[in-house]
């Protein structure tokens, strides 16, 4: 297998895993979010200390924590974090649609960021996507008589995410390594009172190991479905063109939307039909131009 090919196919595992996710995350509907969150936070920076501790990095670890960066890794972990909570709670409370609509707008507002903050330059195509994913998110507003503000959440929460980590000089791995670093106290500050006793935690499992032995065990996995997927992503990078990852990435939010309509039975209503029409429609305008582009040797508006 080529190294192009295994890129692919890790791309391709990272996609189903997000695009999934909304399952796994709906078993701990009966766990509240933050706790969540918080085990999430706590097994992923786990899995990640053995990865780097493996590669001989915890030194690379201590230096992004410790050196001048660490202000904007923690500006990219707490925006990070407001990604996921916002999300792990659009899942249990039975949002996934909206979900979906977010990481699909991300890419288009991405656009829409670098023209804004870096003074990236659209073409006409590009444009005209950004304006036709606009206009849909107008249409469902005004359908629904209510902005979808968990899409919009989701997609402004990612965009910052992303303008955080445009300066970090730091890998993919390392990079989140250090956020959930920074994460973990926080974490460890919401669940050790839980595991002491000293707040009421309904269904709480501190640290993972309560009464409940199945839904302490889908804690602890939170940290793999929340890790693995980042590393292959990272693995993906180095072996495919950034086109290819942006388009292989529309995966996702098409198997979250699956799993909100025919899984979850979510409702699907004729305005979300038509929002949904424009914002494919828009992704198809822009992935033409992005890959035009590409071809071309230009630099992409998202940079």
């Amino acid at each position: 297998m080529s190294e192009w090919s295994k890129g692919f196919w890790a791309m391709i595992a990272v996609c189903v895993t997000w695009g999934l996710s909304p399952i796994f995350y709906r078993a701990l509907a009966g766990v509240p979010t933050a706790e969540v969150l918080a085990h999430r936070t706590l097994w992923s920076l786990l899995l990640f200390l053995v990865v780097l501790g493996i590669q001989g990095r915890l030194g690379d670890l201590r230096a992004a924590l410790t050196g001048r960066h660490w202000r904007r890794i923690g500006l990219a972990a707490l925006t990070v974090s407001t990604n996921w909570g916002l999300f792990i709670w659009a899942v249990q409370s039975g949002h996934v649609v909206q979900s979906s609509l977010g990481y699909y707008i991300f890419p288009l507002a991405a656009v829409l960021a670098g023209v804004l903050l870096f003074g990236e330059s659209l073409t006409r195509m590009q444009g005209l996507a950004v304006a036709l994913a606009a206009l849909a998110v107008a249409l469902l507003t005004w359908g629904l008589g209510v902005a979808p503000w968990i899409s919009l959440g989701l997609a402004g929460s990612f965009v910052l995410y992303g303008i955080a980590k445009k300066a970090l000089p730091l890998g993919p791995v390392l990079s989140v390594a250090a956020e959930v670093a920074l994460l973990a106290p926080l974490a460890l500050a919401w669940l050790v009172p839980q595991a002491l006793g000293l707040m009421p935690a309904p269904l709480a499992q501190p640290l993972g190991f309560g009464a409940d032995l199945p839904v302490s065990l889908l804690l602890v996995a939170s940290g793999a479905v929340t890790a693995v997927p980042l590393i292959l992503f990272s693995y993906a990078a180095r072996r495919v063109g950034m086109a290819t990852l942006g388009l292989m990435f529309y995966l996702n939010p098409t198997l979250q939307f699956l799993c909100a309509v025919l899984l979850f039975g979510e409702a699907f209503t004729g305005w979300h039909m038509a929002a949904f029409a424009m914002i494919w429609a828009a992704l198809a305008i822009y992935s033409a131009a992005a890959l035009w582009q590409s071809r071309r040797g230009l630099p992409l508006a998202n940079g």
